[in-house]
């Protein structure tokens, strides 16, 4: 008979259970997408090695977590003729994919944002944002916005409002809790082909890269209205990220290979990181840190220095690498 009181027993029954679960020993975690090899990886930021490969749908664009760090999100966005209707839902401690969601007839799932136990979703095919409830399993609400090519999603931190991107009706959208009315949309014009965007730390502010004429539009969360437009001199811009202290905005330039730091308070630029060929995803690691840049057309991640705006290393995913995302709360060293 076991005796599971023995200190020597537990202490056997804790290091079987941590060898079964490799996976759990990382304080931290950096999880890629890539697109060309249909997988997210889970990576030792630390080494830099692979722990984990989990086939997800074809296409994948998007990748988030859930608040606990234990499940994933993928949006399965499919290729030019094949328009992809699911969301891989990966557990991350096992190390795979547990549901593969068909939103039909939703179609071309996008931007992802995790809220108060439910993924919101867009699906750029049919301008709407959906809503998962990964309990139930089950798509449990979906909400149009009339707008072209719907793509990135995020909320408040109160959950009272929604915003969203929209590439070719060259607008934002915020949508308003009404407690009688339900969600009410403004749509608030900005510069042409708005596609990365990002809230203030404060949540004041919701800055906006213009991907077709290099302009950054700021819109001002409550008086919903565009404030301020600089030009950030980039040729097709993708992605905007804060930094964790909301002093600098980063911007990933498909076409220049470089990513520009701004200053926020002055708007003006900072510096231009040269970092490869078609940088797409930035994930700026919790303590601001470093920034890692999916540099899609050279298969791998830089890894720029925040103090210095310096690629300091690269990490190697695989073939077409896109969505990051993080799990733990330090900086992976």
């Amino acid at each position: 008979m076991i005796d599971y009181n023995s200190s020597v027993t537990r202490l056997n029954l804790v290091a079987l259970f941590l060898l079964a679960s490799p996976l759990l020993l990382m304080a931290d975690s950096l999880l890629v997408l890539n697109k060309d090899d249909a997988a997210m990886v889970i990576i030792d930021p630390a080494n830099g090695k692979i722990m984990a490969t989990v086939p997800v749908g074809e296409g994948p664009h998007e990748l988030v977590t859930d608040t606990a760090g234990k499940l994933a999100f993928a949006s399965n966005y499919g290729t030019g003729p094949k328009p992809g209707s699911t969301i891989s839902v990966i557990d991350l401690a096992a190390g795979r994919e547990v549901h593969r969601v068909d939103v039909s007839p939703m179609k071309r799932p996008h931007g992802l944002y995790f809220a108060d136990g439910k993924l919101y979703f867009t699906a750029e095919a049919n301008k709407v944002i959906g809503r998962y409830d990964p309990v139930e399993n089950r798509v449990d609400w979906i909400l149009g916005t009339g707008q072209e090519t719907t793509h990135m999603v995020m909320l408040s931190k109160d959950l009272h409002q929604i915003y969203t991107a929209n590439i070719s009706g060259n607008s934002i959208s915020i949508f308003d809790l009404d407690p009688k009315r339900g969600w009410l949309q403004t749509v608030v014009p900005v510069g042409r082909g708005p596609e990365g965007f990002d809230v203030s730390p404060n949540g004041r502010e919701l800055w906006a890269a213009q991907s077709q004429d290099g302009g950054v539009s700021i819109v001002d969360l409550r008086t919903k209205a565009v404030i301020g437009v600089f030009n950030a001199g980039t040729q097709r811009s993708n992605r905007l990220k804060f930094t964790p202290d909301g002093r600098r905005i980063l911007i990933s330039d498909i076409t220049s290979g470089e990513v520009a730091v701004f200053d926020v308070v002055t708007r003006k630029e900072l510096k231009r990181v040269s970092v490869g060929k078609n940088p797409e995803g930035i994930l700026i690691v919790p303590d601001g840190s470093r920034a890692y840049v999916a540099v899609n057309g050279e298969n791998f991640l830089a890894v720029i220095d925040l103090k210095k705006f310096e690629v300091v290393g690269r990490v190697e995913p695989g073939k077409g690498p896109d969505g990051i995302a993080w799990v733990g709360g330090g900086a992976g060293r």
